[in-house]
């Protein structure tokens, strides 16, 4: 997904992305986008310049030029200051707060206003982008961590598919047997940054959190009796009943193929997990299901939005807008589009685009209804992800998250490896090693 060498070369060869002028042609208001899929994902890309076609078509006075490629955090600046960074630039949420920190984004308050169902978006992610009021960009898509389990093996050890776990304690008791069923009951990772990850996931869950705001500085906040909850019930899970299997240091692609082989009850899990094992194990959307995260205290959320060019002009940020909420945040496109997909043999039902899950109000049950008359799949399978993810408060990663990461990943994996771990002692320890870490955030 990181383009960055591409973009920068696709710029210089169209003269140049920045957007410091009016930069109008033949009466047309230029902008140049980026967010267009590559080659190599044939029917993302088709959808794409499609999409760039039929909005020229239906706006004659914008010309759109799209670019390939996303967000690259090493990147940014040097295009931004070269002049090579696009009109309308995708973000992960992780990157608007430091990006509006250092003026690098347009202040686009004054014409959000006139975004059709901007009010109809949810509050968390608009928040993503709004700082003292003040709106940077729109968001497009997020995910929120749920619990992915299989169906199958729930049924073979005699529990209901239709009524997944919805607390920890829920979660252990399944696992059990599940394992006496035969298979692991459920998987944690632990190594490449993803132990960290999902810490921070079980945090949220259990009402706690990786970091805290302090004044203008952040400090860690996980050594405390919510931190310690999350290690008892870890090790409750692995030592004392058995059910995490002995294979340890796993990240994603293990338990992926743990659940894709059959060998797996439940591992912690965005929905497009499920869309992965499906089309690596040419399994079937039947076998699986997502529930909420156990606890429901908190999760973890990400996702993706644009941003417009610091240095746009009016004429530049209106049509940018008009691009962005046309292309992404349209309930009235929503049935083209699942139509689309599914005359083309993609699949839909899972709460990933184009059936993002960021709408409230109408457009929310319009979206749903549409969903379930277009599905290729069964939808009452995530139905307990999707209305759990209404009550769930979803936030965002900690700063310098993967540097966080990696100094819990340690933390995961002396739990799951060593059953007289001392979780006092690792908490503090990676507690001192975080707050050096989060000392160096401006």
């Amino acid at each position: 997904m990181k383009k960055s060498a591409a973009v920068l070369l696709g710029c210089v060869l169209v003269a140049g992305c920045g957007s410091g002028t009016t930069a109008d042609s033949g009466g047309k208001v230029v902008i140049n986008i980026n967010g267009q899929p590559p080659q190599t994902q044939a029917f993302d890309r088709k959808v794409f310049d499609e999409d760039v076609a039929e909005f020229e078509k239906q706006n004659e006075n914008i010309d759109l030029v799209p670019h390939e490629g996303f967000m690259d955090p090493k990147t940014f600046s040097a295009k931004l200051a070269g002049g090579q960074l696009e009109d309308v630039f995708y973000v992960y949420f992780t990157d608007p707060a430091s990006l509006i920190a250092r003026k690098q984004a347009a202040d686009i308050t004054d014409y959000v206003k006139d975004v059709p169902h901007y009010g109809d978006l949810k509050q968390e992610l608009k928040d993503v982008f709004t700082v003292d009021g003040k709106v940077y960009g729109l968001p497009t898509a997020n995910y929120t961590m749920g619990l992915l389990y299989s169906r199958i093996n729930f049924t073979k050890a005699g529990l209901d598919p239709n009524k997944p776990p919805q607390t920890w304690d829920e979660v252990r008791a399944a696992a059990k047997k599940l394992k006496d069923a035969g298979v692991t009951g459920f998987a944690e990772y632990s190594k490449s940054n993803q132990g960290g990850w999902h810490f921070t996931t079980w945090m949220k869950s259990v009402g706690g959190d990786i970091a805290r705001k302090d004044g203008d500085t952040f400090k860690a906040d996980f050594n405390n009796d919510k931190g310690k909850e999350v290690l008892r019930r870890l090790k409750e899970m692995r030592w004392d009943d058995g059910s995490m299997g002995e294979k340890q240091l796993l990240e994603i692609g293990d338990v992926q193929n743990m659940m894709g082989a059959g060998q797996l009850g439940m591992y912690l899990a965005a929905p497009d997990n499920v869309a992965a094992i499906v089309n690596q194990f040419k399994g079937k959307y039947d076998d699986y299901g997502l529930a909420a995260i156990p606890g429901q205290q908190g999760t973890l959320l990400g996702g993706e939005g644009y941003m417009i060019h610091p240095k746009a002009t009016p004429e530049k940020i209106k049509a940018g807008l008009k691009w962005i909420q046309w292309k992404y945040l349209n309930p009235d496109r929503l049935e083209g589009n699942l139509q689309k997909y599914r005359d083309r043999g993609q699949p839909v039902g899972l709460p990933i685009p184009p059936i993002a899950d960021i709408w409230t109000g109408h457009p929310r049950k319009k979206q749903e209804d549409l969903k379930a008359k277009y599905a290729t799949m069964p939808v009452e399978n995530f139905k307990a992800y999707v209305d759990g993810s209404e009550k769930t408060k979803g936030s965002l990663e900690p700063p310098q998250a993967q540097q966080v990461y990696a100094i819990l990943d340690n933390v995961v994996q002396a739990t799951l490896t060593n059953r007289d771990a001392d979780h006092a002692q690792l908490l503090k320890d990676a507690e001192t090693k975080v707050n050096a870490v989060l000392a160096q955030v401006k």
